[in-house]
């Protein structure tokens, strides 16, 4: 039997591994294309660290992370200091009350810990019963969860007990509250109270007046309290990519009814597609993240959006969009996942028995592929092979996909319609070809179910979230992922490519939203606000915003630039599942469990952004959550809105399964 390994020979494990994975990050850096066995090795090598270690090491490593709570302290102090802290902070101004009163949460969850691991039980529960109620309402969940933890034992395997010892609660502060409460509790000699506080919390001070109630508010909620300012001070690429020069035919005006009208002879410009023509200073070099080459057949879709965008209805709080409903009646099977393709001429679902449909939303007819004896006898250097190769015969509205082994959670067409990507609760993503209606591949690379998948505006990437923690990024001919995004704290629920592809947003039930480099794998933004799980993200259409919902029934919005929340949207009943930006940006569409479509007003949250706000200092910053910025409300009778899309025209489609009451 081998003698087992010494802390020392440990402690040279993990920094051989540290510094093995330096290298491939190194390497991986500086060319994205780089070879397959270096792909799966420091996959491998960041998986052992999700996956669970064995007992005997899993064990040691608990005990020594929980050494920090190890004490001799008189069990009967914890409450009266605890008492002591939360009478000074009542006794303060009002301008330091309300920002010394969040240091009370984290110190009532670390002072709990501390008489669980020294096993002070008795102790323990009364100390819980007593202040738990005292804590803030989007705390109570994480409270439930370490309202389990009653011996010393039940401190291994615990999530939230494992981010504590992991992990440092983030407070923002200015200087003069934070000056304040460290004096007193030097003054007091509160020892037990100073080693909790530098042991277990990192406030952030910040120079400037304290923040009010508002402002704080906005930005609590996170697992591990606030985002680090240092954390979102790198440079973000949020501008669009330069469209390629393409000789685009002036279309004549199909829809002018009469002959002796004079015909339309220049194309309107679209604002959003100018932009993308020009040389935006604040977007990355078109090379700095390798993106497939545009083939003729993507040519011809940009062409025929272009001319879309031509015809495209000016949405507003004065032209409100038309809402078409799609309404999944009789789904016995129960709908998880649904959407719509970019040109919105497919629908897809999934459902709960693990099959996958696809809808024709257009005239236009489902076709597969030709049998392999009739491919014989097609001219395969005809201009117009792709389309001989159809079969008309089989042609059909619907199309179902099996494959999956569980409730499909997540699906996504790809921009050129030529395949879909789905994952499902049994771990798995797979790739499907809506030519031959067949999985193509099948990626195996989470260890749990995975809830999201998305692919990349521009094709061949796409990028899945699961309940291991992390987000993977995936090219569609490599079989391991190119990425993998650690961080989260808990489940990651959604993620989401910006525009131009070179980031990668999640939403996580840690509540808050993160900001990926697809270049590096770094997270370049945290944004913490969020009181429960991050279920649904968008972009705006020029790159510069992203909105976030979830759980917590309240629309946010993030400056990317700045990493700033711009603006509270808040009137939803229930969870909202999902968002979507008209194609201008001038409307902001939500729908979610409440059966309800709501409207914002984009243009008026730009209005009234505060440009003069310091992102260094907190409390120069000022959220909008003006009620004016609702613009309309339309309630369905019993549908969830599961999704919801703007066709280039503008038109409003959304869609959700009849719950019978």
């Amino acid at each position: 039997m081998a003698a087992p390994m010494s802390a020392a020979a440990k402690s040279d494990s993990n920094s051989d591994k540290q510094t093995l994975l330096a290298v491939l990050q190194f390497l991986r850096k500086n060319n994205l294309k780089e070879t397959e066995a270096l792909l799966k090795q420091e996959a491998q090598i960041k998986d052992e660290d999700v996956k669970p270690q064995s007992s005997t090491q899993g064990e040691s490593d608990v005990s020594h992370a929980l050494a920090a709570y190890k004490s001799e302290n008189d069990p009967t102090l914890y409450e009266d200091f605890y008492i002591d802290l939360k009478n000074f902070i009542e006794s303060c101004l009002d301008v330091h009350k309300v920002e010394l009163s969040m240091i009370l949460y984290p110190v009532f969850v670390h002072m709990y810990l501390e008489l669980v691991f020294n096993e002070h039980e008795k102790q323990a529960i009364h100390f819980f019963e007593k202040f738990s109620k005292d804590q803030e309402e989007y705390y109570k969940e994480d409270l439930k969860k370490l309202s389990t933890v009653t011996k010393k034992e039940h401190m291994q395997g615990n999530l939230l007990m494992e981010n504590f010892k992991s992990s440092k609660f983030v407070i923002k502060m200015s200087r003069d509250s934070y000056n304040h409460v460290k004096r007193h509790l030097q003054e007091k000699h509160m020892k037990m109270l100073l080693t909790i506080i530098q042991e277990h919390l990192f406030i952030d001070v910040f120079d400037g007046v304290p923040r009010n109630k508002e402002q704080i508010v906005a930005c609590s909620g996170g697992m591990l309290g606030e985002a680090l300012r240092e954390a979102n001070k790198s440079k973000v690429y949020y501008g669009l990519l330069k469209e390629p020069d393409m000789s685009i035919p002036i279309e004549e005006d199909e829809d002018a009814g009469d002959e002796d009208k004079p015909k339309k002879k220049k194309a309107k410009k679209d604002p959003l597609l100018m932009k993308k023509a020009k040389n935006d200073p604040n977007a990355p070099a078109v090379t700095r993240v390798p993106l497939p080459e545009l083939k003729d057949q993507d040519k011809i879709e940009k062409i025929t959006a272009f001319r879309e965008a031509n015809k495209r209805v000016k949405v507003g709080p004065d032209a409100l969009p038309s809402i078409c409903f799609y309404t999944f009646l009789n789904s016995y099977q129960g709908v998880t996942a649904v959407e719509v393709s970019d040109d919105s001429s497919l629908l897809g679902a999934g459902f709960a028995d693990s099959y996958i449909r696809v809808w024709s939303t257009s005239p236009n007819k489902l076709r597969g592929i030709k049998k392999n004896s009739e491919l014989q006898l097609i001219d395969k250097e005809a201009d117009d092979v792709l389309e001989r190769m159809m079969d008309d015969k089989s042609g059909s509205d619907c199309k179902t996909l099996v494959g999956h082994s569980g409730p499909v959670y997540s699906i996504c067409f790809s921009h050129d319609r030529n395949y879909l990507i789905s994952c499902s609760q049994d771990s798995s993503i797979r790739l499907w070809s809506l030519k031959t209606w067949s999985n193509l591949v099948c990626y195996k690379g989470h260890n749990f179910p995975v809830w999201s998948v998305r692919f990349s505006p521009h094709g061949h990437y796409f990028a899945s979230a699961g309940q291991d923690k992390t987000a993977r990024l995936w090219a569609t001919d490599h079989h391991q992922p190119l990425r993998i995004f650690a961080g989260h704290l808990s489940d990651v629920d959604s993620v989401l490519f910006h525009p131009n592809s070179n980031y990668v947003a999640t939403g996580s039930s840690d509540r808050t939203v993160r900001l990926w480099d697809v270049l590096n794998g770094e997270c370049v933004r945290v944004m913490t606000g969020h009181k429960g799980t991050v279920h649904t993200l968008c972009f705006s259409p020029d790159g510069k915003y992203l909105a976030s919902a979830g759980r917590d029934k309240v629309i946010l919005l993030w400056d990317l630039s700045s990493g700033v929340m711009v603006a509270q949207f808040v009137s939803h009943a229930d969870t909202v599942y999902s968002l979507c930006f008209s194609r201008g940006g001038g409307v902001l569409a939500s729908g979610g469990l409440d059966s309800t479509v709501k409207l914002w007003d984009m243009n008026l949250v730009l209005t009234e952004m505060d440009t003069d706000g310091d992102a260094s200092i907190p409390s120069s910053l000022i959220v909008n959550n003006n009620p004016k910025l609702l613009i309309g409300s339309y309630r369905t009778k019993n549908t969830p809105v599961l999704n919801l899309h703007f066709t280039r025209r503008n038109l409003l489609l959304a869609c959700g399964p009849y719950v019978p009451s």
